[in-house]
């Protein structure tokens, strides 16, 4: 069964980080949407106008525009926040929403708010240091632990852009419980220390409608490994399908 999929990148990437994917996607007969986000596609631009609601608004317009339903919405890393609220928005427009190690939105509350609040103060300084965004990691911490080769780790790092700071701290706004969702998980499993994951995102275990997945890499699997992500996303749509 052919599917649509929008792909959503995470922190500092664009529709470039899903290509190895998305060529995966497309030749297993799927429809497929990798996206750049706004203040995502060019180093130097002004991101002050640049927030959360943005980036929610900017993945609406696109199902609007191309009249998209029963999407599967991936989320990777900070995209989560973006995908659990576009299909709280839009939920006869998602047929599920797909947590590719993604924080996950909470009413009120911002990405940062997952840190420790002594934490979450330094990165707001450092945002505002760097004319409001968070600035690119080192290609060692890139690729410290997360099954990337060093020439991976360094071809990430030359093709990020800084992050819009805002898109950080702006709360997300949910109209219902992340819980009601039809959402998968994706658990990237070199990223936990004994398999363990966030205590919000293990909460959603118990949720009916949810189901979890683990690959054996670290936090990049559109990078360190393509072809284990496209299956696992393939067979999250159709197990998504045969049950409806």
């Amino acid at each position: 069964m052919k599917n649509d999929f929008i792909l959503i990148p995470g922190l500092w990437m664009g529709a470039w980080a899903w290509e190895p994917v998305t060529r995966g996607l497309r030749a297993l007969g799927h429809e497929v949407y990798p996206l750049t986000l706004p203040g995502l596609a060019h180093p130097n631009s002004d991101v002050s106008a640049i927030g959360l609601a943005t980036h929610v608004q900017d993945v609406l317009a696109l199902i609007e525009r191309n009249d998209l339903r029963d999407v599967i919405l991936v989320g990777h890393s900070y995209a989560g926040m973006v995908a659990g609220q576009v299909a709280d928005r839009v939920p006869g427009r998602v047929a599920r929403t797909v947590f590719l190690e993604g924080f996950l939105p909470h009413h009120g509350r911002s990405l940062l708010h997952a840190f420790p609040e002594r934490q979450r103060t330094g990165e707001l300084r450092l945002i505002a240091e760097n004319r409001g965004r968070w600035p690119v990691p080192d290609a060692t911490v890139v690729a410290d632990g997360q099954d990337l080769t060093a020439r991976q780790a360094r071809w990430l790092v030359e093709r990020f852009v800084a992050h819009p700071g805002r898109t950080l701290s702006e709360p997300a706004v949910l109209t219902r419980p992340l819980a009601a969702q039809r959402a998968s998980y994706i658990v990237c499993d070199k990223e936990h220390f004994g398999g363990r994951v966030s205590a919000d995102v293990a909460a959603m275990r118990e949720a009916p409608g949810w189901t979890f997945h683990s690959l054996d890499t670290g936090h990049w699997p559109m990078v360190s490994a393509p072809r284990d992500l496209t299956t696992v996303l393939s067979t999250i749509a159709a197990h998504h399908f045969a049950l409806s």
